[in-house]
Formats: structure tokens, sequence, C-alpha cells
């Protein structure tokens, strides 16, 4: 859940004292491993669950997270994450063998009823999804943080190390999404399903070469994040969305390569743990620093384990998907982890269990085939084969051992029996295995992950309804098949019938609006908007000049009128501007629907464009609002 604890580096005295204390903790780090004070003889597997939270009746974000903790103040397991609209538990840590992901399940489904329990007061749902379908733009601002001292410093480091004016999301699907956003609070966007591997300091340099190489086909067959603002876009849009959201980098004329915080990495490990912190101290400068009052050098002098404060911190601001971890158990002993951050949240408990066994039985199976996996592939094949399953899902091409090109489903098929073998070693119990490799098993024969059933049944409703409809039957939907812990594979795609509580009477402008706009330049000629009108079955042009500014408006009767006066008239050139409207009333994107309704019957109009100071960036119509009637009438 990270260090809490933290603040922002506010000057250099302060900065200096932090780095010292992360050096010595390097240090203290190399004579552990040296001294062989790691506990080897366990291996525990163990699990964070982020969320999201609704509201039951708009199934938009519900920004009820800090009071749902003052009544969960009982449940040291329960945690804010970095949106008002989010949760986050932690799983138990379980020795791997055994029922322990059966328990797992248990543990987890048991936490999530809890909170349900006290939401429902709330009249808010949890719903597991790596991106929240209904989450907007403007559930993004700061005034939507959480209020904890951890997070307002992180935006805030964030911020200073910004180069350009803003946050940018460029990220192509089948649609296209290009937006500008003014905090890295994008990143809250993002829920997952983190998983843990602990791994003795020997086999660490294996094993974490072992989880890179497997990242790509494990997001091919868990992608549960394909829509962002009503795009579709990747399978996986969490890694784009992830990296562009924290990207405080620009492009400049000259080649220098400057590495993201979030990444994959740009090469395999070769002698130890300390490679990864190493480079992630020399390539990345501190964002937060913590009151370390420990000594980590001089407690194991004393014989004393540290807890290397410092470091944790430090590494809770660089994001690898697959990130290492320090930790002391139970027993007073340092242990070392490899944390799973690729699996999203969702779409079951079910479906993360199935996940998580297959990962970890991969790993272990992995490790018993294969003596050293950079002999078998090479690391820019598996940097390559994450960004083809982020991109495409169960879709995606790979390229596999020996340069040999596999598809995801016939690779995920080759790595059941991996994963079974591995499982098996563990001593893992027989009807876990069968249960959670059998749901892995029928999402590849049905070629159906989250992501899929998700872009499916999204592309499905927006042939019937509009876009926020459809996000709100899909949200819903995924909703009550969360709760019978069905998997992925098995759900049925909804209709638009299926939400019989559509309100839409609270919403913006924004959800409404058409975006992808024909539009004219006041120097154009009537001929053209008109031709553009009838082309495009349309009744309203907006005029805009160069830099996209609205600067008129132009309306079917205009143009009608236009022809009946100059009928008989000697034929001359008219330009837009001779018949536009100058001043057109205009709304903005946070206006309420029932606002524009009133402004455009007050009056009589029908049309209204939607601006951003200055900017054209939309427009509402008469036609949005008879649609979003027609299907209220028909709910009731």
């Amino acid at each position: 859940m990270g260090e809490q604890k933290v603040s922002l580096v506010n000057d250099q005295k302060q900065m200096q004292r932090f780095v010292k204390s992360l050096l010595q903790d390097v240090r203290a780090l190399e004579q552990m491993l040296e001294k062989g004070w790691f506990e080897s003889d366990i291996i525990r597997i163990g699990a964070e669950q982020e969320m999201v939270m609704v509201d039951k009746t708009t199934f938009k974000p519900a920004l009820v997270a800090m009071q749902a903790l003052d009544q969960m103040q009982h449940y040291p397991w329960v945690e804010t994450e970095l949106a008002k609209f989010n949760l986050e538990t932690n799983i138990e840590p379980k020795e791997f063998s055994g029922k322990c992901f059966s328990l797992l399940e248990q543990e987890n489904t048991e936490k999530l009823d809890k909170i349900q329990e006290v939401l429902d007061g709330m009249d808010a749902s949890i719903v597991l999804t790596g991106i929240l379908p209904t989450l907007r733009k403007y559930h993004l601002e700061m005034e939507n943080l959480t209020p904890k001292k951890r997070y307002f410093a992180l935006m805030e480091a964030l911020n200073q190390q910004l180069i350009g004016q803003s946050y940018e999301l460029r990220i192509v699907g089948i649609d296209e999404l290009l937006v500008k956003h003014s905090s890295p609070l994008l990143e809250a966007s993002n829920t997952s399903f983190q998983v843990h591997l602990q791994v003795s300091p020997e086999e660490f340099v294996k094993m974490y070469n072992i989880a890179q190489a497997l990242a790509g086909p494990m997001m091919a067959i868990s992608a549960n994040s394909p829509i962002v603002f009503g795009k579709r876009l990747w399978h996986e849009t969490r890694i784009a969305l992830f990296q562009q959201s924290l990207d405080t980098r620009t492009t400049h004329d000259h080649m220098r390569e400057r590495s993201p915080r979030v990444s994959f990495g740009r090469d395999w490990i070769h002698e130890s743990i300390l490679e990864i912190y190493k480079e992630d101290i020399a390539r990345f400068r501190v964002l937060l620093s913590s009151d370390v009052e420990e000594d980590s050098l001089a407690m194991i002098k004393e014989g004393n384990v540290p807890k290397l404060r410092a470091l944790q911190v430090h590494n809770s601001t660089v994001y690898r998907w697959n990130r290492p971890c320090y930790g002391i158990s139970e027993n007073g002993k340092p242990h070392l982890r490899i944390e799973n951050r690729i699996l999203p949240s969702g779409p079951t408990v079910l479906d993360e269990v199935a996940n998580a066994c297959f990962w970890l039985g991969c790993m272990i199976g992995m490790a018993e085939e294969v003596d050293d996996i950079r002999n078998k592939m090479s690391f820019v094949d598996a940097r390559d084969n994450f960004g083809k399953a982020a991109k495409f899902g169960i879709d995606s091409k790979f390229t596999w051992f020996h340069d040999r090109k596999v598809s995801a489903e016939e690779l995920i098929k080759e790595l059941l029996p991996v994963a079974r073998k591995g499982l098996t070693l563990r001593n893992v119990a027989e009807e876990d295995i069968n249960r959670y490799l059998g749901v892995i098993e029928q999402r590849a024969d049905k070629n159906m992950t989250g992501a899929r059933w998700m872009l499916r049944a999204y592309t499905k409703l927006i042939e019937t309804a509009n876009t926020d409809e459809a996000l709100s039957v899909l949200t819903a939907t995924m909703i009550k098949n969360q709760q019978s812990n069905r998997p992925v594979h098995e759900w049925e795609l909804p209709n638009a019938h299926d939400l019989t509580m559509y309100r839409p009477s609270h919403l913006k402008v924004s959800e409404f609006m058409l975006t992808d706009l024909f539009t004219v330049q006041k120097d154009d000629i009537v001929d053209l908007v008109a031709e553009l009108m009838d082309w495009n079955t349309i009744r309203y042009t907006p005029v805009e000049d160069t830099k996209g500014r609205l600067v008129g408006l132009v309306t079917a009767r205009m143009v009608l009128r236009h022809y009946i006066k100059t009928r008989e008239a000697p034929k001359k050139t008219v330009l837009v501007s001779d018949i536009m409207i100058k001043n057109p009333i205009t709304v903005t994107q946070e206006t309420n629907i029932l606002e524009a309704m009133k402004l455009m019957r007050e009056n009589r109009i029908g049309c209204l464009p939607v601006v951003n100071g200055e900017e054209l960036v939309g427009l509402i119509s008469e036609s949005e609002f008879l649609g979003i009637t027609a299907r209220l009438i028909q709910q009731s």
C-alpha cells in the first residue's frame, strides 16, 4: 500500500539527508545479501485488491472513500488509494501450497462483502475493473484526490518534474483518444490485482527474468481495460494510461533518451536485485522524502534487520510492471518478493484468482524447465510481447522461445501444462489446480477475456443507445456478474433495456455532446455548408476559425432561407459569414443537461455549441435530448 509518512522535498538539505539514507539502504541491502540473512526456506504468496466505487443509480464514481473508511476503522486491511472513488485491501500472505488459492478467493470475497455492506448504506457499489467505463475526465480533477499528505506530495512532486504545460494522453485503438489534462491524477483511472511471490535471493535473478518473459502472455489472457472516456482503445489500456499519466517528459529536437517512471525495463537483470534499485536511483530523481530515523548500516553492525524506509519510499515512486519488493516477515527475517502489477482488477474474484494461479504456477513450472530464460529469448522480444499484449490482448501474436512466432491463444494452451507442473511441485491441492486453471483454459478456448467481452458489449450497445447510457448499462452488467462470481467467459452480452434505473437528469453536457463535428469557416461559400449538411444529414454546422475558436453557427433553416431569397436574384458569391449567427448561445462541458434543455426551450433554439473558453469542443442538439427522452419512456 506504500509508505504513508512521506513529504515533498522542500530544500536541498532535506534532499541530501534523504539521498544519504537511500544510499545507505542500498549498501545495507548488499551486506544482508552477502551475509545470507534472507528467508529462503519458505515460499509465500500474497495480493492487493484495488477497486472502484460507483453510485448505484448513476454508475458514475462515488466519492465516498473517506466516509467509508470512517465506518471501517476496525478493518485494518482496507486502505485509501489515490482518488476518493478508490479503495484497496491487503490479502494476508499465504504459504504457497495446499488450498492457498481457494483460501485467497475466500478471503478476498469476504473482505469485499464487508466493504459492500458499508457501501450499501451510501447507495454505492464496488466494481472490479482495470478502468471504470463510466469514468470521465472531470472525475480526475485534483478536488477528487484523496486528502492525505502522501498523495498531495506525490502530485506536487510530479508537477514539479513536468517539462511541458500539461499531461497528454495519445492512445489509438478502435477509436482514438487525444486529450490534455492538468494533473497526474489520471493515474487514478487504473485499478489492479497485484500478486506477490516470495523468492530467495539466490533465485531472484532467474525468477525476475521469467516474470518479465511471462508478462506478455499473462496480460493477453487477463486484459480487462479497453474503454476510457467512452473510447475503445487497447485491450489493456492501463499500460498506456499509467505511463502517459505520469510521464513528465516532452519532445526535443535531439535524440537524448529519457526513461519514463512507468516502464517494463531496459534489459534482463544479470547479478542481483541490486541492479534494479541502483538503476532506479541513477535514472530517477527523488520525488518524495521521509523522516528516516534508522541508520540501516549501524543496525546491521548490531545484528538488527533494518526496514530500509528510504529505499522503499523511492521504490514506490518508480513503477515497474514487475516490481522488486523488500520486506520483513513476522519472524523478523527479511525477504524478497516479485510484485506482479500487470494483472487488472476483475472481471470477478474468481477470474482474478485464476490469473494469479496461472501466473504463479507458470513461474514455478518455468523455473523448473528452463535454467536461464535469457538463453531462450531476447529481452527485446519480451518487451515487444508485453506491448503487443497491452494493445491486442488475446488477439496478439508473440515471438517466443528460439524466435518462434505463436498466437496468444496457442501460447496460453502451451503454458497451461507448465503452470500445472509448477503448482503440483508446490503441492497445491488438485481441486484448486483444476478450478482455476480450468477458468484460464475456458477463456482461451472461447477467446473471451474481460476486454473482449467489454468491447463486444459496448459496440453492440452504442448501436441503440447514447454513449452515456451504453457505458452505464455496461457497468451495471459488470456489477451484476461480479456479484454472482460467474467467470467472464460465461457472461452474456447486455442490451440497452437491461438498465431499468437510468436517470440522466444529473448529468453534464459532456456526457451527451457530439464531438465528431463537421465545421466550416466564415470565408467558406454557403454552397459548401449546404452540401455538408445534405451529405451528413445534419441541421447545425458550427463556424470556427483556424485555431478552433467558435465564431458562429449555421442552421439548415438559414441555408433554406438563403436559397429562397436568392432564387430569382442575380447569382453572386455568398459566404458563410453573410448568413451565420455571429454570437450563438453556448454552454460548457460542465453545464447540467437540464440547464441546457431549459436554455434551448427559453430561447427557442435547437442546438447549443459547447465551448471551453473560446474553443469549440462539441455540440448538443434536440436530437440528443429526444434520444434520452425516448429511452426513458420505453423504460417506464
